[in-house]
């Protein structure tokens, strides 16, 4: 099946880079899917107004998602789980970690499908670091982007931060342009702080669509207990005690669902 599915040749070759690279360990894959494929997944997303979206839409994140199994078409459903088999999970383990064991979130916690529209943006972030059912730590993201129109001066490139500390990001290191079929991998674990703060510039009819798939592992005995998403304010918003506020309960699990549209 991989061979039909995604560019070994290319993720070979990126994994190599994976533990090199600043601000944290991740990688860049281009065309990470045969091109057919991924054509194929473009054009599986819904509508943005489509009913099958949850939304969150505030000060801190603007962006839809959808991660209900039944609601993924034939194709989009064969490839999450291909990228939930064992199959692919041992190829990430044999090039990154070799000794450690990653598991899959069948689940899709937080995955599946992303979209943007005009205006959508997601503060600088630290993803959950303890999967609210399984857990587990949260270890690897695989995203992969999937607008094959999208231009530059639209914005949309996902901003990688450095990881001075666990409580605020700091200098921008790296840009990583959505370019169609390209692929991003990353560790989460050592204070990964990410996201696309700028709102989106593209036109109305123009959406930033992207696929998540999220990997997990054993907790090691010390490690941030963090069950939701941390966010930064931006410059613009740091001695705003309303969006402060909204900051401190999007991060409760308990609060959490009072910052959904």
């Amino acid at each position: 099946m991989i061979s039909n599915i995604i560019n070994l040749t290319n993720l070979n070759k990126s994994l190599k880079n994976f533990l090199n690279s600043k601000p944290f360990d991740h990688c860049i894959i281009d065309n990470f899917f045969e091109h057919r494929v991924a054509k194929k997944l473009e054009g599986d997303f819904p509508n943005y107004n489509s009913k099958i979206w949850q939304g969150y839409d505030n000060p801190i994140e603007v962006k839809k998602i959808c991660n209900n199994w039944n609601l993924f078409p034939k194709n989009t459903y064969q490839v999450i789980s291909y990228l939930n088999s064992n199959e692919f999970i041992k190829i990430l383990e044999a090039k990154i970690f070799k000794k450690k064991k990653l598991y899959t979130d069948i689940g899709l916690n937080g995955g599946g499908w992303h979209i943007h529209k005009k205006g959508g943006k997601l503060n600088t972030h630290l993803d959950y670091s303890i999967h609210p059912k399984l857990n587990l730590q949260r270890k690897l993201n695989l995203i992969v982007y999937l607008n094959s129109n999208w231009k530059e001066n639209w914005g949309g490139s996902l901003g990688l931060w450095n990881n001075n500390s666990s409580k605020k990001p700091g200098q921008l290191i790296k840009s990583i342009f959505p370019k169609f079929n390209r692929a991003i991998l990353f560790d989460t674990t050592q204070n990964s702080w990410h996201g696309l703060p700028e709102p989106l510039k593209c036109p109305k009819d123009q959406y930033r669509k992207s696929l998540a798939i999220y990997y997990l592992c054993k907790k090691p005995i010390k490690v941030s207990k963090r069950g939701k998403a941390l966010f930064s304010p931006t410059e613009s918003q740091k001695n705003d005690k309303k969006i402060l506020k909204l900051i401190k309960l999007r991060s409760s699990i308990k609060h959490a669902h009072k910052v959904y549209s």
